[in-house]
């Protein structure tokens, strides 16, 4: 009887396990070592592919960039600027929160990466549509980036811990709840983003009148 082949290594393959990798054990457990062992390949074999450790994970977190939703940017949607950049900012955070231990990376900025760039053109094309001067586009989708991602770097319920005895009401009189936050994680950092993210267009809502209506 013959063997089962061996699935084909291919670039996919090793980016998918490379995620795995990250999202389970951090940014620091990806080797070409490791992943030619997880893979069931010898090391070299993954050069065929990737030149070294760095490009692997920019393609990582080029994956985790093309799970958002551009959709909003579609010069057909219909949706106006702000509710563009609202949709799209919860996409961008949610693909950001599946895979917080790949954040750094995509932190630095889009770089080469395809689908980093189509995110960059998507957004800076619907501003400059909208009306938008293209440094004040360019502007926008910075600041967005540094709202989202800040956000997505850690969870601010997750830093109190559960411990009502940490927070002795003579030294933090104010703190009294504070052990219940990491048990409301999810409900405290969404509307903390929600919050900020409405703040946000509020203010970008005040600077297109005066930029462009006015």
């Amino acid at each position: 009887m013959a063997r089962p082949r061996k699935p084909l290594l291919s670039r996919e393959r090793i980016v998918d396990t490379a995620g795995a990798l990250v999202d389970a054990e951090g940014l620091d457990a990806v080797s070409t070592r490791r992943l030619a062992a997880e893979l069931g390949v010898s090391g070299p074999s993954l050069y065929n592919h990737f030149r070294n450790k760095d490009e692997i994970l920019e393609a990582v977190a080029d994956s985790v960039s093309a799970q958002v939703d551009l959709s909003m940017f579609d010069e057909d949607d219909g949706r106006d600027w702000r509710t563009a950049l609202h949709d799209w900012a919860v996409s961008y955070r949610a693909a950001l929160t599946d895979h917080p231990n790949i954040v750094p990376v995509l932190a630095q900025g889009p770089g080469r990466r395809p689908a980093g760039l189509r995110v960059a053109d998507a957004v800076f094309g619907a501003m400059v549509r909208a009306g938008w001067p293209p440094a004040q586009a360019t502007s926008i989708g910075a600041l967005m980036r540094y709202f989202i991602t800040g956000s997505a770097l850690g969870s601010f319920a997750r830093g109190f811990v559960d411990d009502e005895a940490a927070y002795d009401p003579a030294d933090y009189p104010h703190l009294g709840q504070a052990h219940l936050l990491a048990d409301r994680q999810q409900k405290v950092d969404e509307g903390a983003f929600e919050t900020g993210l409405r703040a946000l267009l509020d203010g970008l809502a005040v600077q297109y009148a005066a930029a462009v209506e006015g």
